[in-house]
C-alpha cells in the first residue's frame, strides 16, 4: 500500500462539533453510487448558471487530505495516477463543494461542518464509491473508490472528468447536513449530484427523467433541485442544506417552511415545465 498525505495548518481546523452528518453511525454506513449505464442517455446541457469549477485561492479552512492506494499494480491505480493530480483535485473540489453549500466562511446564514480530514482510499471492491466516518470520529472522513470501476471508465478521454465528478459527489457527503439522520437518502444523494451538476461535471449518461418520485436520488433528484435553485433564486439549495442542520426532517413541514409549498406540488410544477421544455 502506498500512502500520500497533504498537510495543512492545524490551527485552521474548526473545533465545534455540530449535529450528526450523513454516514455518522456507530459503524461504516456506505452510500454507494450505482454503476452508470454508459450506453444510455444523451449529453445533458449544462445548467443555466455557469459551472463553479474554480482553482482560486482557498478561503475555507482546509482538511488534511490523504491518498491511500492499496494496489499500485492494479490497472485502475495506474489509470488514476496518470489521469489526475490527487492533491490538486481534492483541494479544488473541497472548495467548490463549500462554495456551493456555504458560500463563504463568514456567511452568517450557514454553518460549515467541522470536517478535519478526508482520506481517499483506492481499492479493489464492487460498485463505484462510498463515504463513511473513520473509527476515530466522524470529523474524519474516508472516501472509498473502486479501482475496478476506474479501470472500466470508457472512453479513456472521460477518465479525468469522471474521476473528478465521482470525488466531488463523495466530498459533498463529507460536508452536507442530514437533519440529524432523518433526511431521506434520495435527497442526500440528490444534493451531492446537484453539486456535481453545478460544477459542470455531469457525465454523458445523465438526463432528466421525470417519472417516479421526486426523491429517487442521484441525478434524478439533482435536476429537480436545480429547477428549484433557478425558480427560487441562487442560494436555495444552500438554505435547504442549512435547514437540514437545524431541524429533523418532516415532509409536511420542511418544504412548506422552506419554499411555501409542498414538495409534491413543487415536483409536479417541475414535471410540467420539463414537458413544456421550459427548463
Amino acid at each position: 500500500m502506498v500512502t500520500l498525505q497533504q498537510h495543512n495548518d492545524p490551527a485552521a481546523q474548526p473545533s465545534a462539533v455540530p449535529s450528526p452528518m450523513p454516514g455518522q453511525h456507530d459503524g461504516p454506513a456506505p452510500s454507494p453510487i450505482p454503476l452508470p449505464d454508459q450506453l444510455k442517455g444523451a449529453v445533458e446541457p449544462a445548467p443555466e448558471t455557469a459551472p463553479v469549477w474554480e482553482t482560486g485561492n482557498k478561503e475555507f479552512p482546509q482538511p488534511k487530505l490523504r491518498l491511500k492506494v492499496q494496489d499500485l499494480d492494479h490497472p485502475g491505480a495506474v489509470a488514476f495516477l496518470g489521469a489526475v493530480n490527487a492533491a490538486k483535485l481534492l483541494s479544488t473540489a473541497v472548495n467548490n463543494v463549500l462554495r456551493l453549500l456555504y458560500r463563504t466562511p463568514s456567511d452568517p446564514y450557514t454553518t460549515v461542518p467541522p470536517t478535519r480530514s478526508v482520506t481517499l482510499i483506492l481499492r479493489d471492491m464492487p460498485g463505484v464509491a462510498y463515504t463513511t466516518g473513520t473509527d476515530l470520529d466522524n470529523d474524519h472522513k474516508e472516501i472509498h473508490v473502486s479501482l475496478n470501476y476506474i479501470n472500466s471508465i470508457s472512453p479513456a478521454s472521460r477518465l479525468t472528468s469522471e474521476i473528478t465528478g465521482v470525488l466531488t459527489h463523495e466530498l459533498v457527503h463529507c460536508y452536507q447536513w442530514n437533519a440529524q439522520e432523518t433526511c431521506p437518502g434520495g435527497l442526500i444523494e440528490g444534493i451531492a449530484d446537484w453539486v456535481r451538476l453545478r460544477c459542470g461535471l455531469s457525465p454523458p449518461h445523465w438526463k432528466k427523467e421525470t417519472g417516479g418520485d421526486w426523491d429517487r436520488g442521484y441525478q434524478h433528484t439533482a435536476y429537480f433541485l436545480d429547477y428549484l435553485e433557478v425558480r427560487f433564486g441562487e442560494g436555495t439549495i444552500r438554505r435547504l442544506n442549512e435547514k437540514l442542520r437545524q431541524h429533523k426532517y418532516k415532509t409536511e413541514y420542511f418544504w412548506l417552511e422552506l419554499l411555501g409549498s409542498s414538495v409534491e406540488k413543487l415536483y409536479n410544477d417541475y414535471v410540467g415545465k420539463s414537458k413544456d421544455n421550459d427548463i
